[in-house]
């Protein structure tokens, strides 16, 4: 069977097989990643870890700990929690990176964890972010983590791929953050939604890695479940470029030197030569299929601002200049734009400038590493003498941490990946994204601006579908323990794209001995702050298309779990929101005819809307019953009837244990 570059590396980290079995798309698989990456929600894991009894890591070369997100925060509370996880990471063998190293994402392309052909995740949506190095790096959530730790192992359902032809070259001035938020304001129908994107085409081989790790970072806002380009010359190169320059470091800094060989353990000339040897494997045969394909013709992206608060709205630099939008506060910062070339941008718009009286410009670099190559280059001190202030390396303001949020009625213009409401400060204020060029104009001139004369133009791109064919009518086979009849009321939330700062605020998400009755309390304030007093214990929650999309925190499953919710239906969900509720034992389906007729009988006045309806969920022959009507939904196959029988993934890794001592 031909197979995708995504099938083919799942194939290679696929666990338990049957002989000559090939991996293909929708497949639920166990896979075996070569690393799993936890940065601050490791201090989240470790208890998950200890209470399914684990007390040793099944292979401590897999895990990487990095600390990045609230770095800032210098208090005794949060220091006491980073120092726990180093003890931690020193008990087990783990290699770790301290605050102030840089952002975990960063890190692992820096140190060779996100290797070109392998399989690597992380308990941050940003994993995607691995794809420019041809890399498949996907999402998992807190519990997979520890059910790595523990076993080595967890589950992936293997999503649907969808093929980016980019053709042409770029124009000078035009960057991937261009590119990325072009393909999410251009193809803004959930064309990737759920799905894994495959970068080809001649325009490829032009696009840096810096780059390429740009585009993939933002598949994430895309909707996408991983972003992987291919492994060319480019990426040989950059791998060669860092292998000299580690080399010429030496090995300062490097947790996991076991020989003593003076070798680094992942970025080295021999695990060069073997991928030059082996990439033919990796790529997608002829006749691989494809959900659909998407074509851009890059020759006609022009810089793009997105929002406010949305990547799916977009303008043309041409045009938004013209609407005099002025700016309270302006980044540089994130792992999606805070590398040498991004900052190198930046420094040359700014040089010999000041930022705009009433403007605070932030910078931070991706890493440490970043911070000191853009040091030398004297980048980073044009940027400083322009009035930027500066930030350690770390991911702050971009999660809602530290130092320069967005207060009431402010509004940012940011070079990094989100710009949800109430994400980066105040649900009151207004956040753009845009190219770190774009952003280091507009904290000079004092609103959204960039030099140059650009076309009235939209992007050339088109669609090319390849449907499925008609879906058979089954009947699942139901576990014993599990539900085959639920019934309850339908409680409905008609908002598509509901992300999870809405479902659970970005404030809470680090507070670990937040508790689950103050979860319950919290759950949907930024959504709809009455949810709370309607909501009622019992409830079947309907909400609409994309449910859960943007952060990988689990909470936003596990508050609505706590707040007596008995399980959730969608059009369909963010697969990261599923794969937390389904590891926390919290049933989710999918029936886009019912939320449809819902749209149309209660329309999009309410935020929250008790609709007196009870429903009947047949999970035998797969569908809702709603007064005379039946809607089909999403089979919950076995797989899934196991995690809720057993009350979620801890527990199951729990039995695994049990069973192998």
């Amino acid at each position: 069977m031909p197979q995708t570059v995504v099938e083919k590396i799942a194939q290679r980290y696929a666990v338990g097989l049957e002989p000559g079995e090939k991996v293909r798309s929708g497949d639920y698989i166990s896979i075996r990643p070569a690393h799993v990456m936890t940065h601050d929600n490791t201090g989240a894991v470790i208890p998950k870890f200890k209470s399914i009894g684990a007390t040793k890591m099944a292979n401590p070369r897999q895990p990487v700990f990095t600390l990045d997100h609230n770095v800032q925060d210098t208090g005794e509370k949060n220091l006491q929690k980073y120092a726990k996880i180093e003890e931690f990471a020193r008990t087990m063998g783990v290699d770790f990176y301290p605050a102030g190293r840089g952002i975990g994402h960063q890190i692992m392309c820096e140190e060779g964890y996100a290797w070109p052909g392998t399989m690597v995740v992380a308990s941050d949506s940003h994993s995607n972010m691995y794809g420019g190095l041809g890399c498949l790096g996907t999402p998992i959530v807190r519990t997979d983590a520890a059910a790595i730790w523990a076993t080595g192992r967890t589950w992936w359902q293997v999503p649907q791929v969808v093929r980016v032809n980019l053709q042409g070259r770029l124009k000078p001035g035009v960057t991937g953050k261009d590119v990325i938020i072009t393909l999410c304001g251009f193809f803004n129908h959930d064309e990737v939604l759920n799905c894994a994107v495959e970068f080809v085409g001649d325009g490829v081989a032009s696009l840096s890695i810096d780059q390429r790790l740009t585009i993939a970072n933002m598949t994430t806002e895309w909707g996408a479940l991983a972003g992987v380009f291919p492994v060319d010359e480019m990426t040989l190169n950059w791998l060669r470029k860092r292998t000299d320059f580690i080399e010429g470091r030496g090995l300062s800094g490097v947790p996991s030197d076991e020989d003593g060989s003076g070798k680094h353990p992942r970025m080295n000339r021999e695990r060069i030569r073997q991928l030059e040897e082996e990439r033919d494997n990796i790529l997608a045969d002829l006749d691989a299929f494809y959900l659909k394909e998407l074509v851009l013709d890059l020759e006609t992206v022009q810089p793009h601002v997105s929002g406010p608060n949305t990547v799916k709205t977009i303008s043309p630099l041409s045009k938004i200049r013209q609407e005099n939008v002025k700016i309270d506060k302006a980044y540089l910062v994130s792992c999606v734009n805070s590398r040498v070339e991004d900052l190198a941008e930046a420094a040359a718009i700014v040089k010999g400038k000041k930022v705009a009286e009433g403007v605070e410009f932030y910078i931070a670099a991706a890493s440490s590493e970043v911070e000191n190559e853009s040091r030398k280059r004297g980048d980073w001190q044009k940027l400083l003498d322009a009035g930027a202030i500066p930030l350690p390396s770390g991911c702050g303001p971009c999660i809602g941490l530290g130092k320069g949020l967005l207060e009431d009625g402010e509004v940012g213009i940011s070079a990094t990946n989100r710009n949800f409401k109430g994400r980066m400060g105040s649900r009151n204020a207004f956040a753009y994204l845009a190219s770190p060029a774009v952003v280091a104009a507009s904290a000079i001139s004092g609103k959204i601006d960039y030099s140059g004369q650009w076309p009235d133009e939209e992007p050339a791109g088109e669609i090319i579908e390849h449907a499925f064919g008609e879906s058979e009518e089954r009947e699942v086979r139901i576990l014993e323990g599990f539900t085959g009849n639920v019934s309850g009321e339908l409680l409905f939330c008609f908002q598509d794209n509901l992300n999870t700062d809405g479902i659970y605020p970005g404030k809470y998400t680090y507070m670990d001995d937040f508790t689950a009755k103050q979860q319950a309390e919290v759950v949907m304030e930024n959504y709809d702050p009455a949810f709370k007093n309607i909501a009622r214990e019992g409830d079947i929650l309907v909400g609409g298309f994309n449910f859960g999309t943007g952060s990988s925190r689990e909470q936003a499953a596990t508050a609505l779990k706590y707040r007596g919710i008995r399980l959730v239906i969608s059009g369909s969900f963010n697969e990261t929101y599923k794969r937390n509720a389904l590891n926390n034992g919290f049933l989710v389906i999918e029936s886009p005819g019912l939320v449809n007729d819902l749209k149309s009988r209660f329309g999009t006045e309410k935020l929250t809307v008790r609709t007196g309806l009870k429903a009947e969920i047949d999970f035998r022959k797969c569908i809702v019953r709603l007064e005379d009507k039946r809607y089909s939904i999403s089979p919950v196959g076995t797989a899934a009837q196991e995690l809720i029988v057993t009350g979620g993934l801890e527990n199951w890794v729990k039995a695994k244990l049990q069973e192998s001592r």
